[in-house]
């Protein structure tokens, strides 16, 4: 229960900047917006403020503004999103994605005034870094750490030797150990949440390959605070690089869909977006914070793709208009997102289906 309200906080968050950026500048572009919809119809509940409809709805994994005349419609009337210059329709269709953008720097901004959690090199990296530990950032599926049930972000403490800890401080020790221990059954005292777990698992002697024995990857990770005139600017850079990765990520994600007709393994859908952010609730709101930016900016690099029912399809056919010189036509530019969004359902389901399996 926890998972799913903070789940759906979170999404309301995003859901809510997103729609608000198109909606405030269609707004001031003299569109008439006649709805503001949380969610996907059917719709549940909608209360009517002057000529806008404010409406919760049944299918909660998104939004939409409704701004009349976006399919092409009345184009006529000049309230009518089709009867603006393209500069005013384009501006409209990127606000959704400047705002997740602009949502994610001031959520960095914050985490890095009160307290932003990275990745160190070693020790010495960052002198000013607090609350030092060993993590978890990563879990093949099917590995034995997966098998034993260790999780995103679970602090390695150290091993259990003759019912003796035996700590750790460096990610070296972890793997040396597990690499020495190969093929025999050890036990790792791991703390989750303030909570100390043991945890007895076998490292592989042959992993498969691209994986390691335990099939995870460590970070040596430690607290770092600035003062508020450099989180500022820090959390416009962590905002950009984060961005970047991102992209570089969806490359490569796309490449493999493309070329080897499947997605990546450490792809997951709402579920598994969900346990993930339950679980950085967990651990502290700085974590939260930072989840929730990176959810931000993924949001906005996935929707200005140029693909059909995105943003970034939408807006690449305004621009083949102003190219072709005439408006598409409305039969082939409705044709083209339906086709764009049954594809984007069906990943959806593909991709929650796949949740569905690890999770449960």
């Amino acid at each position: 229960m926890f998972t799913a309200i903070i789940f759906i906080i979170v999404l309301g968050v995003l859901v809510f900047v997103h729609e608000f950026g198109h909606f405030i500048f269609a707004k001031r572009a003299g569109m008439k917006v006649e709805e503001f919809g949380f969610g996907f119809p059917p719709r549940i509940w909608g209360i009517k403020k002057g000529e806008t409809i404010y409406s919760i709805n049944a299918i909660p994994f998104g939004g939409f503004v409704k701004i009349l005349g976006e399919e092409g419609e009345h184009r006529d009337n000049p309230r009518s999103f089709s009867s603006k210059p393209v500069s005013q329709r384009l501006m409209v269709i990127v606000a959704g994605v400047v705002m997740n953008f602009f949502l994610a720097v001031a959520f960095l901004m914050i985490s890095n005034f009160f307290g932003l959690r990275i990745g160190l090199v070693d020790n010495q990296a960052v002198p000013g870094a607090t609350d030092k530990q060993i993590q978890i950032i990563q879990i093949a599926q099917g590995s034995p750490a997966d098998t034993a049930g260790l999780k995103l972000l679970d602090q390695v403490e150290g091993f259990k030797i003759n019912n003796s800890l035996q700590p750790v401080s460096t990610v070296e020790e972890v793997q040396n150990y597990i690499h020495d221990n190969a093929g025999h059954q050890i036990t790792m005292e791991i703390k989750r949440n303030n909570e100390i777990l043991d945890k007895t698992v076998v490292p592989r002697a042959n992993p498969p390959a691209g994986q390691v024995a335990l099939g995870i990857s460590l970070a040596l990770t430690g607290i770092v605070h600035y003062p508020w005139y450099e989180a500022m600017w820090r959390g416009v850079y962590d905002a950009v690089i984060l961005t970047i990765n991102t992209i570089i990520g969806y490359f490569f994600l796309f490449k493999t869909l493309l070329l080897k007709g499947k997605l990546l393994a450490d792809v997951s859908g709402p579920i598994g977006i969900a346990t993930l952010t339950g679980q950085a609730a967990r651990v502290g709101i700085t974590y939260l914070m930072q989840f929730t930016a990176m959810i931000s900016v993924n949001l906005a690099v996935l929707n200005i793709i140029p693909f059909p029912a995105l943003d970034g399809g939408r807006a690449l056919l305004i621009i083949v208009e102003k190219l072709k010189g005439s408006p598409l036509n409305k039969k082939v530019e409705q044709m083209i997102n339906t086709i764009g969004f049954a594809l984007l359902v069906a990943l959806m389901v593909y991709v929650t289906a796949k949740d569905i399996i690890r999770f449960f």
